[in-house]
């Protein structure tokens, strides 16, 4: 009898005693629950609709340099980004959810960016990826973001030229920052520029566009040059800045570079009163860094400047100094960044998933009140509309606005003093000349 009350797969209920199959029926409906609860589970994970338990966080990717040359400006777009997930946590977080930044320091190395991108988007899953200023880094990871379908939210003012599906441009296009500064300086400090750059894809595209609007504005161009991307050295440039004694200088430079030029120019005695400079890449961040003793009464364009005066603003640089100290100035590239995280959220909740494929129609048409105004995504181009403003830089460090456009501007990637042909053909030319990359070798 005892060999009948074996427990085998093939014994049947009916031949083994009742506590036998007392414990059979028990381990199966062990069995039984903890498949569903396993199916449950993964039902409930593979969920996008947000209607469920709360599941995992949803994974974000904060891709910039926290080290080398580039550093100087990106390490605050970080603080900016970073700022912005807390807020969205202390909310409750996106479809119930807790969002995880990821940060990856790209070192301002492009191959370093690119391998940070792939890691990124393929082993952590990440729902997007913020990152990304120089044209240089943000034109080496476009093919990969393409590749995989996967979707950057780039917040620096650049050079226009492109259009990917795969890019939330929130910085400023050509028109939206160079082209109007342009006509304000020619208007206002002269018409004889001088143009210095990094070498590398955005000043030199950039200076390109200014050489273009600059002649057809009756103005003219009295020299050029370049150095590269955190270059120290301009005794050189200085010296013939001084000699071709230009009406104003247009800056391009990025980056800590920008130390060693406004360094040079005020040993050379080139002073803000008789030939000032007009950056672009140059905002709060940078003149503490360098030191506004060194860059009071010069110009920068760009779409923000802490000293905006909207409820919106003085909100958020508030609560932005409240988190990261009263010293903590807030720059156009932060604002740009802090959107983009919101933008990417409101995204997010009407599709009712964190997965690109699914919110990505969602993105355009996404607009809200930033701390400078309102802004929109393009629903063509896919970048944002946004105000235009030219400032002076003060003692303190802060800028005087000067100037505004009075209204968001729509974004035009392409500016039409050439062809989409002939920019494209531009373009080509640079890479090529580089040896297949966006920065001179």
């Amino acid at each position: 009898m005892h060999s009948g009350t074996r427990i085998s797969n093939s014994a049947s209920p009916l031949a083994m005693p009742d506590h036998a199959l007392r414990r059979r029926n028990l381990f199966a409906a062990l069995v039984l629950a903890g498949m569903i609860g396993f199916a449950t589970v993964m039902t409930v994970q593979m969920r996008s609709d947000g209607t469920g338990p709360v599941r995992g966080p949803i994974k974000v990717g904060v891709l910039h340099s926290l080290t080398g040359t580039m550093a100087v400006s990106e390490r605050t777009v970080v603080d900016a980004t970073l700022f912005a997930i807390e807020e969205l946590n202390a909310a409750g977080g996106v479809l119930g959810r807790p969002v995880e930044p990821i940060v990856v320091d790209g070192r301002s190395d492009w191959p370093t960016f690119a391998g940070g991108a792939e890691r990124l988007i393929a082993q952590n899953k990440v729902s997007a990826i913020f990152g990304c200023w120089t044209s240089a880094c943000r034109k080496t990871v476009k093919p990969i973001f393409e590749a995989r379908d996967a979707v950057l939210f780039y917040p620096v003012q650049y050079e226009g030229l492109e259009q990917s599906p795969n890019i939330v441009y929130t910085g400023a296009a050509p028109n939206q920052q160079i082209i109007p500064a342009i006509k304000w300086t020619l208007d206002n400090l002269g018409k004889r520029i001088f143009l210095v750059g990094s070498d590398y894809v955005f000043p030199r595209t950039a200076n390109r566009i200014i050489a273009l609007q600059v002649t057809a504005l009756q103005g003219e161009i009295v020299g050029d040059e370049y150095v590269a991307l955190g270059g120290q050295d301009f005794e050189a440039i200085a010296a013939s800045i001084k000699a071709t004694k230009p009406d104003v200088i247009f800056n391009t430079i990025n980056g800590d570079s920008n130390i060693g030029f406004y360094k040079a120019l005020r040993a050379a005695g080139i002073t803000a009163e008789t030939m000032p400079v007009m950056s672009f890449s140059v905002a709060e961040a940078e003149v503490k860094a360098i030191g506004p003793d060194l860059m009071k009464g010069d110009y920068a364009a760009r779409n923000y400047f802490q000293t905006v005066d909207t409820p919106e603003n003085r909100d958020f640089v508030r609560r932005f100094k409240a988190r990261f100290g009263q010293d903590y100035v807030t720059t156009a590239p932060m604002e740009a960044a802090y959107y983009g995280v919101h933008l990417w959220a409101k995204a997010v909740t009407e599709a009712r998933s964190a997965d690109w494929r699914d919110y990505r129609s969602h993105v355009r048409g996404q607009s809200m009140m930033a701390p400078g105004g309102l802004i929109q995504i393009d629903t063509i181009s896919q970048h944002v509309w946004k105000t235009v403003r030219i400032g002076k830089i003060q003692a303190d460090g802060s800028f005087a606005i000067l100037w505004d456009s009075g209204r968001p501007i729509r974004p035009v990637p392409f500016p039409a003093l050439m062809s989409q042909a002939d920019w494209l053909t531009f373009l080509d030319q640079l890479y090529r000349k580089w040896g297949g990359q966006w920065s001179a070798p």
